[in-house]
């Protein structure tokens, strides 16, 4: 029987995720409460890791005198298809101000600025106005490093290469205890036993074909609120990136993203044959949101004029190959080196999965429905409604990351106990864990690769209800399949072992996908349904909601609130945000 050492390490406040959410939550939590005991684990290092570093294009914000924090949040509702939750929405784009400014100015960011000194905007798809600030095209990179060197310079614990493994509620399952953690260079489990716990662990929906998360994303944060039993909302909203590079199914290289400023920057997208074809979907051509341009893309794939590798092209060769060299010159670089000319040639594309608009269930204040568990960034759901706008993610993430972490310093008491946790919830993850080390091993990679095609196929950018019945059954029999299978080695430092439990955390929430997926029964943003391809009535929109019980998923429909303005209406313009 394989056993592995249990170290318990109490602390305050525990977070989970060292993106932007985590980052700033750890910043300001730490600034709210510096006798609070901080600690932030992160799968990989600190700094190094998650999506947030992987930003290029930049981060919506209303600065401009002619733009307003109005005019901000009616683009994001109506390019998330009034499926967003408002008081959510609306936090958002007034927290997008105070946070750009901390960014600059108390953690030292560097954002690209005009002749005038101004701070630069650029020209992102689904917007009514060009607020898109960026550090050329390594907005992410830039962020995270400076974040990253406040959290090292504070009293801040940080518990690199390890991975959450599960969620522990307290003695009578009324709020948190901690959670359960793996070292995993040591092989060693962690017990954390904490009065607060942060979810950022960044989700990413990396269990389709081609894909734009980072190595190190695989769902563990919803996976681990599905076992905890909380819902999880409007989980069917994938979101596909128009343009990730196409290089054929035999490199991962393959769904890299090419950054949306380029079509904002007046950027085409062709056919083989040279011709544009977006106008003939939408008004804004290549300036739709990410939504309508995938599926267009997605069809004149399907008709068959692309290119070698069954994609299309983006041209940016009728542009000033100066500016082009200038303002996109991460994109030419990254272009170059994989053989594309981005100034005068022609790059050939495909959609990419890129983020999970659904999530955690939580409110304005980071908080959700069970008591010490709060919840930041691409984990949760409601912000973004059913299609996030390209710049609207890096602000979800630092946004609501800062905000959780002041909610954190206000409630949590220091030199307090954490609460009495449920033994037997912490033996069955530790059971759970240690199992496929006493099993045979089987086909894993395998399993992964056929997981891969079948949400492409199946749940990708167009779906029905036949295929998505198909890929609820064959799901099921992947979560049977992976029970079984094990793997050589032991606890330290098993990669394969880290993989069995990326895979089973992402067939899980591929689940929980496809059953929202299966009962929204409209097309609305990201989630297109051919049969079933009318939005249906806006007056009555309506969250999904999964749930775990027992080993089988349950969905559930909740009206929205439209708590600020309604379809039809317009948020009325107040002046200078």
């Amino acid at each position: 029987m394989v056993r592995a050492p249990v170290e318990t390490l109490s602390v305050d406040v525990l977070i989970l995720g060292a993106g932007g959410a985590g980052l700033l939550a750890a910043l300001h939590c730490h600034d709210g409460a510096p006798e609070l005991k901080i600690a932030i684990a992160v799968k990989g290092l600190l700094g190094k890791s998650g999506c947030t570093r992987m930003v290029q294009g930049g981060y919506n914000v209303a600065l401009d005198p002619a733009d307003s924090v109005e005019r901000h949040f009616m683009d994001t509702i109506e390019g998330g298809q009034w499926l967003n939750d408002q008081d959510l929405a609306w936090t958002l784009v007034t927290g997008a101000i105070e946070r750009v400014r901390e960014l600059e100015n108390r953690w030292g960011c560097f954002f690209d600025r005009t002749a005038d000194g101004r701070v630069h905007q650029k020209a992102f798809a689904g917007q009514s106005f060009d607020r898109t600030v960026h550090k050329g095209s390594l907005t992410g990179i830039e962020i995270v490093n400076r974040l990253a060197e406040q959290v090292w310079a504070r009293p801040i614990q940080r518990l690199e290469e390890h991975r959450a493994l599960a969620l522990l509620p307290a003695a009578g399952g009324e709020g948190i205890a901690g959670a359960l953690l793996l070292d995993i260079r040591q092989g060693v489990f962690r017990l954390v036993r904490a009065q607060a716990v942060l979810l950022a662990t960044g989700a990413g929906p990396s269990m389709y074909r081609y894909h734009t998360p980072s190595g190190d994303k695989s769902t563990d944060g919803l996976a681990m609120a599905l076992r905890l039993g909380l819902p999880l909302r409007d989980m069917e909203m994938v979101q596909f990136h128009p343009t990730g590079l196409a290089l054929g199914a035999h490199t991962r290289a393959t769904g890299t993203i090419i950054e949306e400023g380029l079509r904002g920057t007046g950027g085409h997208l062709l056919r083989a044959d040279g011709s544009r074809f977006m106008a003939e979907y939408d008004p804004r051509a290549e300036r739709a949101t990410r939504d309508i341009v995938s599926r267009a893309m997605e069809a004149e794939m399907r008709r068959g004029n692309t290119g070698p590798q069954g994609g299309l092209f983006l041209s940016m060769a009728h542009l000033d190959p100066e500016m082009v060299r200038r303002d996109f010159r991460g994109m030419v670089d990254r272009c170059a080196d994989l053989g594309f000319d981005l100034v005068g040639g022609r790059v050939e594309v495909t959609p990419t999965a890129h983020y999970l608009m659904g999530g955690v269930t939580f409110r304005p204040d980071g908080s959700t429905e069970f008591p010490g568990l709060y919840a930041a960034g691409e984990d949760t759901g409601g912000v973004h409604g059913a299609n996030r706008l390209g710049g609207n993610g890096v602000a979800n993430s630092t946004v609501f990351g800062g905000i959780a972490g002041d909610t954190i310093a206000r409630e949590v008491k220091p030199s307090q106990p954490p609460p009495d946790l449920d033994r037997s919830v912490l033996e069955a993850a530790i059971s759970a864990a240690l199992r496929p080390l006493e099993s045979l091993p089987g086909d894993l990679y395998g399993l992964r690769d056929r997981l891969l095609d079948l949400m492409w196929d199946k749940v990708g950018i167009v779906r029905d209800r036949t295929g998505l019945e198909q890929a609820l059954s064959e799901l099921d029999d992947f979560a049977a399949e992976i029970a079984e299978i094990g793997l050589l080695g032991g606890t330290h430092f098993n990669q394969t072992w880290q993989d069995r439990i990326n895979i089973e955390n992402q067939i899980l929430v591929s689940r929980a996908i496809t059953a929202a997926a299966l009962a929204r029964e409209n097309s609305r943003g990201a989630h297109f349904r051919a049969d079933h391809p009318e939005p249906g009535t806006l007056e009555h929109s309506a969250h999904t909601l999964v749930r775990l019980d027992g080993k089988s998923l349950t969905v559930s429909t909740r009206p929205v609130a439209f708590s600020r303005v309604r379809p039809g209406q317009t948020l009325v313009t107040e002046g200078r945000a």
